[in-house]
Protein backbone atom coordinates (compact mmCIF):
# COMPACT_ATOMS: atom_id res chain seq x y z
CA UNK A 1 0.00 0.00 0.00
CA UNK A 2 1.06 3.66 -1.17
CA UNK A 3 0.63 5.82 1.13
CA UNK A 4 -0.38 9.07 -0.07
CA UNK A 5 0.91 12.45 1.49
CA UNK A 6 -2.51 14.21 2.96
CA UNK A 7 -3.51 17.29 1.30
CA UNK A 8 -3.65 20.95 3.28
CA UNK A 9 -7.33 20.33 3.25
CA UNK A 10 -7.16 17.49 6.00
CA UNK A 11 -4.35 18.92 8.52
CA UNK A 12 -5.99 18.86 11.82
CA UNK A 13 -4.99 21.74 14.31
CA UNK A 14 -3.83 20.18 17.67
CA UNK A 15 -6.44 20.93 20.24
CA UNK A 16 -5.44 20.68 23.94
CA UNK A 17 -7.87 21.99 27.35
CA UNK A 18 -9.44 20.97 30.00
CA UNK A 19 -12.43 19.96 28.55
CA UNK A 20 -10.44 16.74 26.55
CA UNK A 21 -9.42 15.42 30.74
CA UNK A 22 -12.89 15.65 31.83
CA UNK A 23 -14.57 14.08 29.15
CA UNK A 24 -11.89 11.46 29.25
CA UNK A 25 -12.51 11.16 33.27
CA UNK A 26 -16.26 10.94 33.08
CA UNK A 27 -15.90 7.84 30.40
CA UNK A 28 -13.37 6.10 32.22
CA UNK A 29 -15.44 6.55 35.59
CA UNK A 30 -18.78 5.25 34.03
CA UNK A 31 -16.80 2.32 32.06
CA UNK A 32 -17.90 4.07 28.51
CA UNK A 33 -16.74 3.45 25.24
CA UNK A 34 -16.90 5.78 22.71
CA UNK A 35 -16.45 5.60 18.68
CA UNK A 36 -14.31 8.39 18.86
CA UNK A 37 -11.55 6.82 20.33
CA UNK A 38 -12.51 3.06 18.83
CA UNK A 39 -12.71 4.40 15.21
CA UNK A 40 -9.92 7.02 15.61
CA UNK A 41 -12.12 9.43 14.39
CA UNK A 42 -10.46 13.11 13.30
CA UNK A 43 -12.43 15.16 14.39
CA UNK A 44 -12.44 13.67 18.46
CA UNK A 45 -10.02 16.55 19.91
CA UNK A 46 -12.37 18.86 18.76
CA UNK A 47 -15.81 17.03 19.75
CA UNK A 48 -13.96 16.08 23.39
CA UNK A 49 -13.12 19.80 23.66
CA UNK A 50 -16.74 21.13 23.13
CA UNK A 51 -17.92 18.55 25.58
CA UNK A 52 -19.48 15.98 23.12
CA UNK A 53 -19.01 12.43 22.40
CA UNK A 54 -20.71 9.74 20.91
CA UNK A 55 -21.12 6.62 22.93
CA UNK A 56 -20.40 3.27 21.55
CA UNK A 57 -22.30 0.50 23.23
CA UNK A 58 -22.53 -3.21 23.62
CA UNK A 59 -18.76 -3.36 23.78
CA UNK A 60 -15.61 -2.84 21.73
CA UNK A 61 -15.46 -5.99 19.45
CA UNK A 62 -17.28 -6.01 16.51
CA UNK A 63 -19.20 -9.30 15.09
CA UNK A 64 -18.33 -8.00 11.50
CA UNK A 65 -14.97 -7.27 9.37
CA UNK A 66 -15.20 -4.32 7.18
CA UNK A 67 -11.83 -3.52 5.98
CA UNK A 68 -12.32 0.06 6.74
CA UNK A 69 -13.10 0.42 10.33
CA UNK A 70 -10.57 0.59 12.78
CA UNK A 71 -12.93 -1.08 15.56
CA UNK A 72 -11.40 -4.68 16.48
CA UNK A 73 -13.37 -7.61 15.72
CA UNK A 74 -11.52 -9.75 19.08
CA UNK A 75 -14.18 -12.11 20.77
CA UNK A 76 -16.88 -10.15 22.17
CA UNK A 77 -17.86 -9.38 25.64
CA UNK A 78 -20.31 -10.09 27.54
CA UNK A 79 -23.29 -7.22 27.39
CA UNK A 80 -22.99 -4.93 30.45
CA UNK A 81 -26.88 -3.96 31.83
CA UNK A 82 -25.94 -0.70 33.55
CA UNK A 83 -24.39 0.48 30.57
CA UNK A 84 -27.89 2.55 29.43
CA UNK A 85 -28.24 4.00 32.88
CA UNK A 86 -24.08 4.63 32.71
CA UNK A 87 -24.94 6.51 29.41
CA UNK A 88 -27.80 8.29 30.43
CA UNK A 89 -25.57 9.76 33.77
CA UNK A 90 -22.64 10.67 31.46
CA UNK A 91 -25.17 12.84 29.29
CA UNK A 92 -26.35 14.81 31.80
CA UNK A 93 -22.68 15.45 33.26
CA UNK A 94 -21.58 15.99 30.31
CA UNK A 95 -24.74 18.57 29.50
CA UNK A 96 -25.47 17.20 26.27
CA UNK A 97 -28.22 18.58 24.85
CA UNK A 98 -27.53 16.09 21.76
CA UNK A 99 -26.56 12.88 22.21
CA UNK A 100 -25.51 10.15 19.78
CA UNK A 101 -25.54 6.50 20.24
CA UNK A 102 -23.66 3.88 17.82
CA UNK A 103 -22.45 0.24 18.87
CA UNK A 104 -20.23 -2.30 17.56
CA UNK A 105 -22.14 -5.16 15.19
CA UNK A 106 -23.21 -7.68 17.83
CA UNK A 107 -24.42 -10.54 15.42
CA UNK A 108 -24.14 -13.16 17.82
CA UNK A 109 -27.35 -11.59 19.68
CA UNK A 110 -30.51 -12.91 18.76
CA UNK A 111 -32.04 -9.39 18.74
CA UNK A 112 -28.44 -7.54 17.37
CA UNK A 113 -28.71 -5.75 20.49
CA UNK A 114 -31.98 -3.37 19.87
CA UNK A 115 -33.35 -4.21 23.31
CA UNK A 116 -30.17 -2.53 24.51
CA UNK A 117 -30.09 0.73 22.45
CA UNK A 118 -33.58 0.64 23.30
CA UNK A 119 -33.22 0.64 27.02
CA UNK A 120 -30.08 2.97 26.58
CA UNK A 121 -32.50 5.94 24.48
CA UNK A 122 -35.53 5.46 27.63
CA UNK A 123 -32.80 6.08 30.34
CA UNK A 124 -31.85 9.41 28.46
CA UNK A 125 -35.07 10.43 27.84
CA UNK A 126 -35.77 9.58 31.69
CA UNK A 127 -33.16 12.12 32.44
CA UNK A 128 -34.17 15.20 30.65
CA UNK A 129 -37.09 14.24 27.18
CA UNK A 130 -36.07 17.53 26.14
CA UNK A 131 -32.51 15.70 25.41
CA UNK A 132 -32.28 15.25 21.22
CA UNK A 133 -31.20 11.27 20.90
CA UNK A 134 -29.74 10.30 17.98
CA UNK A 135 -28.87 6.35 16.93
CA UNK A 136 -26.57 4.91 14.79
CA UNK A 137 -27.31 1.66 14.38
CA UNK A 138 -25.83 -2.04 12.35
CA UNK A 139 -28.06 -3.55 9.96
CA UNK A 140 -29.66 -6.27 12.85
CA UNK A 141 -29.10 -8.62 10.22
CA UNK A 142 -32.41 -7.38 8.46
CA UNK A 143 -34.56 -8.28 11.20
CA UNK A 144 -37.60 -5.84 11.38
CA UNK A 145 -39.10 -6.72 15.26
CA UNK A 146 -35.72 -6.26 16.10
CA UNK A 147 -35.61 -2.53 14.13
CA UNK A 148 -39.21 -1.99 15.69
CA UNK A 149 -37.60 -2.22 19.07
CA UNK A 150 -35.52 0.64 18.40
CA UNK A 151 -38.12 2.91 16.26
CA UNK A 152 -41.07 2.52 18.84
CA UNK A 153 -38.37 4.03 22.37
CA UNK A 154 -38.74 6.98 19.78
CA UNK A 155 -35.41 8.46 19.22
CA UNK A 156 -35.24 11.81 17.84
CA UNK A 157 -33.04 10.34 14.84
CA UNK A 158 -32.11 6.91 13.36
CA UNK A 159 -28.93 6.74 11.53
CA UNK A 160 -27.48 3.66 9.67
CA UNK A 161 -24.70 4.17 7.11
CA UNK A 162 -24.53 3.29 3.25
CA UNK A 163 -20.46 3.78 4.25
CA UNK A 164 -19.88 2.93 0.28
CA UNK A 165 -21.55 2.22 -3.54
CA UNK A 166 -22.68 -1.06 -3.94
CA UNK A 167 -19.91 -2.16 -6.62
CA UNK A 168 -17.25 -1.73 -3.55
CA UNK A 169 -19.42 -3.22 -0.56
CA UNK A 170 -17.85 -6.81 -1.46
CA UNK A 171 -14.45 -5.62 -0.82
CA UNK A 172 -15.44 -3.24 1.70
CA UNK A 173 -18.07 -4.54 3.92
CA UNK A 174 -17.91 -7.96 2.99
CA UNK A 175 -20.53 -9.71 5.57
CA UNK A 176 -22.98 -6.10 4.71
CA UNK A 177 -25.51 -6.56 1.90
CA UNK A 178 -26.36 -2.82 0.12
CA UNK A 179 -29.95 -3.53 0.11
CA UNK A 180 -30.41 -4.81 3.30
CA UNK A 181 -29.09 -1.66 4.32
CA UNK A 182 -31.43 0.65 2.24
CA UNK A 183 -34.09 -1.62 3.91
CA UNK A 184 -32.99 -0.30 6.94
CA UNK A 185 -33.80 3.08 5.91
CA UNK A 186 -36.96 2.25 4.81
CA UNK A 187 -38.74 0.20 7.44
CA UNK A 188 -37.86 2.79 9.94
CA UNK A 189 -40.21 4.89 8.47
CA UNK A 190 -42.64 2.02 7.92
CA UNK A 191 -42.60 1.43 11.43
CA UNK A 192 -43.17 5.71 12.26
CA UNK A 193 -43.50 7.89 9.27
CA UNK A 194 -42.46 10.59 11.34
CA UNK A 195 -39.12 8.72 11.95
CA UNK A 196 -36.40 11.35 10.80
CA UNK A 197 -33.11 8.86 9.11
CA UNK A 198 -30.03 9.56 8.45
CA UNK A 199 -27.28 7.74 6.74
CA UNK A 200 -24.03 8.91 5.30
CA UNK A 201 -21.19 7.44 2.86
CA UNK A 202 -17.71 7.89 2.12
CA UNK A 203 -15.34 8.93 -0.66
CA UNK A 204 -11.97 8.10 -1.85
CA UNK A 205 -12.50 4.41 -2.63
CA UNK A 206 -12.49 4.32 -5.97
CA UNK A 207 -16.28 4.85 -6.57
CA UNK A 208 -17.15 7.39 -9.65
CA UNK A 209 -19.52 9.90 -9.53
CA UNK A 210 -22.63 8.52 -11.36
CA UNK A 211 -22.59 5.81 -8.56
CA UNK A 212 -22.52 8.20 -6.15
CA UNK A 213 -25.37 10.10 -7.47
CA UNK A 214 -27.23 6.85 -7.85
CA UNK A 215 -26.59 6.41 -4.12
CA UNK A 216 -28.11 9.44 -2.84
CA UNK A 217 -31.47 8.86 -5.31
CA UNK A 218 -31.94 5.37 -3.93
CA UNK A 219 -31.69 6.70 -0.43
CA UNK A 220 -34.38 9.67 -1.46
CA UNK A 221 -36.17 6.89 -2.97
CA UNK A 222 -36.33 5.27 0.77
CA UNK A 223 -37.21 8.70 2.32
CA UNK A 224 -34.00 9.11 3.70
CA UNK A 225 -33.80 12.68 5.35
CA UNK A 226 -30.16 13.73 6.27
CA UNK A 227 -26.91 12.54 4.41
CA UNK A 228 -23.40 12.75 5.53
CA UNK A 229 -20.40 12.59 3.15
CA UNK A 230 -16.71 12.44 4.27
CA UNK A 231 -13.68 11.13 3.14
CA UNK A 232 -11.95 8.10 3.54
CA UNK A 233 -8.88 7.69 6.01
CA UNK A 234 -7.35 4.33 6.46
CA UNK A 235 -6.59 3.45 9.74
CA UNK A 236 -3.28 1.42 9.16
CA UNK A 237 -1.67 -0.14 5.83
CA UNK A 238 -4.15 -3.42 7.04
CA UNK A 239 -7.31 -1.59 6.08
CA UNK A 240 -9.01 -1.31 2.61
CA UNK A 241 -6.64 0.44 0.49
CA UNK A 242 -7.03 4.25 -0.06
CA UNK A 243 -7.54 5.55 -3.90
CA UNK A 244 -7.73 9.08 -4.21
CA UNK A 245 -8.20 12.26 -1.87
CA UNK A 246 -11.47 13.94 -3.21
CA UNK A 247 -11.06 17.80 -3.62
CA UNK A 248 -13.45 19.60 -1.04
CA UNK A 249 -14.86 21.34 -4.93
CA UNK A 250 -16.14 17.71 -5.05
CA UNK A 251 -17.66 17.18 -2.05
CA UNK A 252 -19.42 20.97 -2.62
CA UNK A 253 -20.90 19.38 -6.08
CA UNK A 254 -22.07 16.36 -3.98
CA UNK A 255 -23.62 18.63 -1.36
CA UNK A 256 -25.61 20.47 -4.35
CA UNK A 257 -27.02 17.14 -6.16
CA UNK A 258 -28.17 15.73 -3.07
CA UNK A 259 -30.30 18.74 -1.87
CA UNK A 260 -31.36 19.17 -5.15
CA UNK A 261 -32.88 15.30 -4.67
CA UNK A 262 -34.91 16.36 -1.58
CA UNK A 263 -32.50 15.80 1.34
CA UNK A 264 -33.43 17.96 4.43
CA UNK A 265 -29.21 18.44 5.19
CA UNK A 266 -26.56 17.18 3.86
CA UNK A 267 -23.09 17.67 5.47
CA UNK A 268 -20.25 17.13 2.90
CA UNK A 269 -16.69 18.18 3.20
CA UNK A 270 -13.43 16.12 3.59
CA UNK A 271 -13.47 15.48 7.30
CA UNK A 272 -17.36 15.36 8.01
CA UNK A 273 -18.11 11.62 9.71
CA UNK A 274 -21.52 10.46 10.77
CA UNK A 275 -21.85 12.45 14.72
CA UNK A 276 -19.79 15.03 13.39
CA UNK A 277 -21.95 18.65 14.17
CA UNK A 278 -25.04 15.77 14.42
CA UNK A 279 -26.67 18.84 16.65
CA UNK A 280 -25.78 21.43 13.87
CA UNK A 281 -27.49 19.39 11.37
CA UNK A 282 -30.54 18.43 13.19
CA UNK A 283 -31.68 22.60 14.25
CA UNK A 284 -31.08 23.35 10.87
CA UNK A 285 -33.41 21.05 9.74
CA UNK A 286 -35.61 22.21 12.62
CA UNK A 287 -35.17 25.93 11.42
CA UNK A 288 -36.07 24.91 8.11
CA UNK A 289 -39.27 23.60 8.63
Amino acid sequence: MIIKRKPEWLRIKKREGENLGYVKHILEDLSLNTVCEAANCPNRAECFSKRTATFMILGRECTRNCRFCNVSSNPVEAVNPEEPENVAEATVKLGLQHVVITSVTRDDLKDGGAEHFAKTIRAIKEKDPKIIVEVLIPDLQGDVDALKVVVDAKPDILNHNIETVPRLYPDVRPMAIYERSLEVLENSKKIDPNMLTKTGIMLGLGEKEEEVIQVFKDLREKGCDFLTVGQYLPPSDEHVELVEYVHPDQFEKYKEEALALGFKFVASSPLVRSSYKAADMFAASESAE
